[in-house]
């Protein structure tokens, strides 16, 4: 039998697997500083003033999809929660009017890190779907393009010109056949998804037992988050000087908006530099994280030091804005 390392051990000593808040605690005395000079806890309102509380939690993902021109995102429906009226017809019907097809995504329209984020594939899904919702909710057509990237950008309010900072490649959690072994076999053997072993077997335990034909690929989590498996990638290589402009024009009509991560997808990396088939699903706020730092190669003082760096950007445009405001 193949000896595993317990995974205890492996969230021990690799901090992209560490609780939020066990990362983030020695970084503490910083953030207090921070709050001091400002005399105030919540200065980050300040940081996107059209976001609640700047986008550190409870923002709404449909006003902030609403300031984001609509070549840049995909097909989008809100819907408000009303306990049982809203029902897979309602949806459906919905669908059709924007020319929305499955699959769809479903989100909350308030949540944080994946929570209930699924694909949804046929009406049978929907409906089970529906049936635990308990507030207000987006649909997004799914966009299938291959490459999915977190983008960290920033403009301070006096500049008339941001950065990209940081980007993310999303590797989503798959397995390869070897024409003998189950899903659950194979996912057993790679140290990312044995933590998501527990959770998938109560989602698809029956699909766990199926065998893989030889070398074919089986994408098991749709959905690039890295609580739920995704491998976090730096490509801060492809941060080049094309990018900072087709950002800033995605950017800057977003009224009250300066710092953030965008969650996207593309055909290919080209379109970073053009802004063609480019969709984004989400906008982020102060809450984003440069998320390259979750490279599985990054060392943790390097990543302390590239947090610190985007803390300083925060504090930058909250001392702008905050200028601004002053009688």
């Amino acid at each position: 039998m193949k000896f595993h390392t317990p995974l205890f051990l492996i969230k021990l000593f690799k901090f992209e697997y560490w609780t939020w808040w066990v990362f983030y605690l020695p970084l503490l005395p910083r953030f207090l500083w921070y709050a001091l000079q400002a005399r105030s806890f919540t200065f980050i309102s300040f940081v996107n003033p059209s976001m609640e509380l700047g986008g550190l939690v409870g923002e709404s993902k449909i006003d902030i999809l609403n300031g984001i021109a609509n070549e840049f995102k995909p097909k989008t429906l809100f819907f408000e929660y009303e306990g049982n009226e809203i029902n897979e017809h309602t949806i459906l019907a919905y669908m059709k009017k924007s020319n929305i097809d499955f699959p769809i995504v479903m989100k909350p329209n308030v949540g944080e890190r994946g929570n209930q984020v699924e694909k949804i594939s046929d009406v049978a899904s929907l409906k089970s779907y529906l049936s635990t919702v308990q507030n207000d909710f987006i649909i997004q057509e799914y966009i299938d393009y291959p490459i999915e990237l977190g983008v960290m950008y920033y403009r301070l309010p006096n500049e008339p010109c941001g950065r990209v900072t940081s980007i993310t490649m999303k590797k989503f959690l798959t397995v390869i056949g070897d024409g003998k072994s189950s899903i659950y076999e194979l996912l057993s053997q790679n140290t990312r998804a044995r933590f998501q072993l527990e959770r998938l077997k109560q989602k698809m335990p029956q699909r766990l037992q199926e065998i893989p034909l030889d070398k074919q690929e089986i994408l098991i989590e749709p959905i690039g988050n890295h609580c739920r498996g995704t491998e976090f990638i730096n490509r801060n290589d492809l941060i080049k000087k094309e990018i900072h402009t087709i950002f800033d024009k995605i950017s800057i009509p977003i009224q009250g908006f300066y710092y953030g991560r965008f969650d996207l997808k593309v055909q290919k990396f080209e379109d970073l530099y053009t802004g063609n088939n480019l969709k984004i699903m989400e906008l982020n706020g102060v809450a984003s994280e440069p998320a390259h730092i979750y490279d599985a190669q990054y060392r943790l003082g390097q990543a302390y030091k590239d947090i610190i760096y985007h803390w300083q950007i925060i504090w930058q445009i909250y001392l702008q804005n905050k200028s601004k405001q002053a009688p």
